[in-house]
């Protein structure tokens, strides 16, 4: 098992997810890893204290899915990023409505949009301006008091 903290793998290699061929691999492998939860991050949001439960997770993921397939309308991905891609425990997930140059290449450096992890997730900076469509969008897949279908595990 990976001993590194959240910051050091975040930090550390991460490998693109260059096809939707592959992330649908990557989000079957996350999804039947599921049974020890993970925790999913919108960056710029509080972090998470619980992970998700099979259920959330998978409704979750299912949506993060959708927008991507809707809002990236490209043959090839590219904005998806694994620690492993058999036995993941970190992806960072770039918004593609805020790419900017996301590898830092204008010298500065644009966070992920939602980050998904076996670890407990410490704070990301987040960009400046995030859109309150997105933030209403997040929040709506959130638990809502008294709801148990994302309640934690």
């Amino acid at each position: 098992m990976n001993m590194n903290t959240f910051t050091e793998t975040l930090n550390g290699t991460l490998y693109g997810v260059m096809s939707w061929v592959q992330w649908e691999t990557l989000q079957a492998t996350m999804l039947k890893n599921r049974k020890d939860g993970w925790y999913v991050y919108y960056v710029g949001e509080k972090i998470p204290v619980h992970k998700q439960s099979n259920e959330g997770f998978a409704h979750i993921l299912g949506e993060i899915n959708q927008l991507l397939r809707r809002d990236h309308d490209e043959s090839y991905l590219g904005i998806i990023y694994t620690d492993h891609f058999d036995a993941p425990t970190l992806i960072e997930i770039y918004d593609p409505n805020n790419l900017g140059a996301y590898c830092g290449s204008s010298g500065k450096v644009i966070p992920p949009g939602w980050i998904i992890s076996k670890m407990p997730p410490e704070v990301v900076i987040a960009p400046q301006i995030i859109p309150q469509g997105r933030k209403r969008w997040w929040k709506n897949l959130l638990p809502h008091p008294g709801s148990t279908t994302h309640s934690p595990t």
